[in-house]
């Protein structure tokens, strides 16, 4: 009994043992990998407050010319870790994606809905991504150019008519809306198009407010009107079941999908997405027309060379009287150059919101499990290394192959991108504006 007494006591010691040897083993783990450096803020509240009261870029800009590439803050109610170069860019949104997960604070996703596909993950997220993508597929978007045309045109002529001067960023934000519309819907009527637009407004009103349900607040109108939102959609979704009609709209390929398992989506997850799709479009459209149209107005001489290119275009549709077609969007190189630059200047997404669902290291620093990463893209698009004299709008920079937008290429691991030509360049960044919405 002594023998097997002992026997116990050492086995129970060796276990005790190597317990105490994991614990220290996983302590010197996890202490070779510090937190970033930065400023967590007020309890509760964070640094939001500081955010809100400037402009953000330079709260950002600020916060790296103190701690570096990789710092840590507090806003919006998250614990967050900001990275502002290339490599760290790449390390979160390609090389090392699999440790992260597209994510909003939960004050943006109430307004936008959970099941907007860019909060998940995994398989719902693959097929809601396919979805959309073949809803927007060219063969579709061709069938729709006179339409958007007519959008343009009409917006256009209600400015002349009005004889008044325009908010340019307010008006281009009602462009890219009925664009959407057409896209989702096709052509809904006005009643509901109406209502859907007076409710969006609010919602997009107090997407970047300060998060509070306070009465008579942004974001507290902005929740009401979501829910206004809710059910008009609920009340297109129905009507359009009850006729049964095939439509090759967005909102017909969502009611016609059925995945694995034959299940349909529900009218919630179709709502959300189609806020989601709106949401993801609208703004930034709207933000890149704006900024073509200021840099366009600072050098006259570029002005003049986008419009002969474009009244050459003009002029081969007889004035105007025949409609624009597909090729000819696709034939506006100088155009297209522009637009690229004005993405590059802007750099209207500034950053975007991951998720990590591992403890990652980067760089001997402990991103942990649950905290935010935000990417900065707007380090990327003015870093001199990759646009020399990255503050000077110049379109050409997107001419030869071989330019300094081919090192930026790299960064995002596209391949043989020395060899593409500008409209393949031009495809591309839209594959990675697409990936930074997780769409």
């Amino acid at each position: 009994m002594e023998i097997v007494s002992i026997l116990l006591y050492i086995i129970l010691f060796l276990s005790t043992l190597l317990s105490l040897l994991k614990k220290q083993k996983n302590g010197i783990h996890f202490k070779k990998f510090k937190l970033p450096p930065g400023s967590m803020g007020w309890p509760y509240v964070g640094e939001t407050l500081q955010l809100y009261s400037q402009d953000p870029n330079i709260f950002f800009l600020t916060k790296q010319k103190r701690y570096g590439e990789i710092f840590k803050t507090h806003i919006l109610g998250c614990p967050c870790v900001m990275l502002a170069s290339p490599e760290a860019a790449r390390f979160v949104l390609v090389t090392h994606a699999h440790l992260f997960k597209p994510t909003y604070p939960k004050s943006k996703e109430r307004l936008i809905g959970p099941h907007a596909l860019f909060f998940h993950r995994g398989g719902y997220h693959a097929r809601l991504r396919r979805l959309v993508q073949n809803s927007l597929a060219p063969q579709t978007i061709k069938k729709l150019i006179p339409d958007i045309q007519g959008i343009a045109v009409s917006t256009l002529e209600s400015w002349a008519a009005s004889g008044q001067v325009v908010n340019t960023f307010y008006e281009m934000k009602k462009l890219p809306f009925d664009v959407g519309i057409l896209s989702i819907f096709g052509h809904i009527e006005r009643g509901f198009r109406e209502m859907l637009e007076e409710n969006y407004r609010k919602v997009d009103k107090g997407y970047n407010s300060f998060p509070t349900n306070i009465p008579g607040t942004a974001y507290q109108q902005a929740i009401l009107a979501r829910k206004r939102l809710n059910r008009i959609l609920g009340e297109i979704i129905s009507s359009r079941k009850e006729k049964r009609l095939l439509e090759k709209d967005m909102l017909g390929h969502f009611l016609s999908f059925k995945d694995e398992n034959d299940q349909k989506l529900s009218d919630e997850q179709i709502a959300d997405n189609i806020i989601g799709v709106l949401f993801a479009a609208q703004d930034t459209t709207a933000s890149v027309i704006t900024w073509v149209l200021k840099f366009l107005h600072d050098d006259p001489k570029l002005l003049e060379a986008v419009k002969a290119e474009q009244m050459a275009i003009y002029d081969a549709n007889n004035g105007g009287k025949m409609p624009l077609t597909w090729e000819q969007t696709r034939s506006m190189p100088l155009t297209h150059r522009v637009v690229m630059e004005s993405l590059r200047m802007a750099s209207i997404i500034s950053f975007t919101f991951r998720e990590a669902v591992v403890d990652v290291d980067y760089k001997g620093y402990l991103i942990p499990k649950g905290w935010k990463v935000m990417p900065l893209f707007r380090n990327i698009h003015h870093n001199p290394e990759f646009f020399p004299n990255p503050q000077e709008f110049d379109p050409s920079r997107f001419e030869v192959r071989g330019c300094e937008f081919k090192k930026w290429y790299s960064i995002w691991a596209i391949p043989s991108a020395s060899t593409r030509t500008p409209s393949q360049i031009l495809e591309g960044t839209k594959a990675v504006t697409i990936m930074m919405f997780g769409l």
